[in-house]
């Protein structure tokens, strides 16, 4: 309220170099929970036929599945990705018992959490992100799992069974080689 959109729109445009200002319309949206409106967005997600991604502020759909509790926070990682409902659904069928798992990428948490209720001995996540790392922990400790998040400071994890990184492609392209040299041979 009182702000003059017209000239601080007009002193932006200035300030990078558009001219002149582009034609535009403004609406006026009304007050309203954008909390509660923002997780409307975001229902449990079936993954497999005993594997589930549940935000949480829902309820588990189905008591004897597992349910991966999810709260995003500001890290990439709901499981409504093609991507990583891929991944989810690949632990679920490939992980063995014990195995140990190197979530390169972490976000999240989501596949660490999942490696970890799913079975696996060790667990490390890792991302160069902060924030990640904070969400990562708090998803893991929600889920009663162990695992360890660890940043891009930390020493290189030992070599793990699996190695998994839901990544952008171009970094994994760069990342291959250590990659392939985190996984027992």
């Amino acid at each position: 309220p009182g702000t003059d959109v017209a000239t601080a729109f007009a002193r932006g445009c200035a300030a990078v170099g558009l001219a002149p200002v582009p034609g535009y319309r403004t609406t006026e949206v009304p007050e309203q929970d954008w909390v509660k409106r923002t997780q409307s967005q975001f229902t449990p997600i079936r993954v497999s036929t005993r594997l589930w991604v549940v935000p949480s502020w829902h309820a588990a759909p189905q008591e004897s599945a597992i349910s991966i509790v999810l709260d995003p926070g500001l890290a990439f990682g709901t499981g409504s990705h093609p991507t990583t409902r891929l991944c989810l659904d690949w632990l679920d069928r490939h992980l063995f018992p014990g195995s140990d798992v190197i979530d390169y990428g972490c976000g999240s948490g989501i596949l660490a959490i999942a490696a970890a209720k799913l079975g696996a001995g060790h667990v490390v996540g890792g991302d160069i992100d902060r924030q990640a790392l904070a969400v990562s922990r708090y998803n893991a400790e929600q889920n009663r799992v162990v695992a360890t998040f660890i940043g891009a400071d930390a020493a290189r994890p030992q070599p793990a069974d699996i190695v998994m990184a839901n990544i952008l492609s171009n970094p994994l392209k760069i990342l291959a080689p250590l990659l392939a040299a985190l996984t027992v041979s």
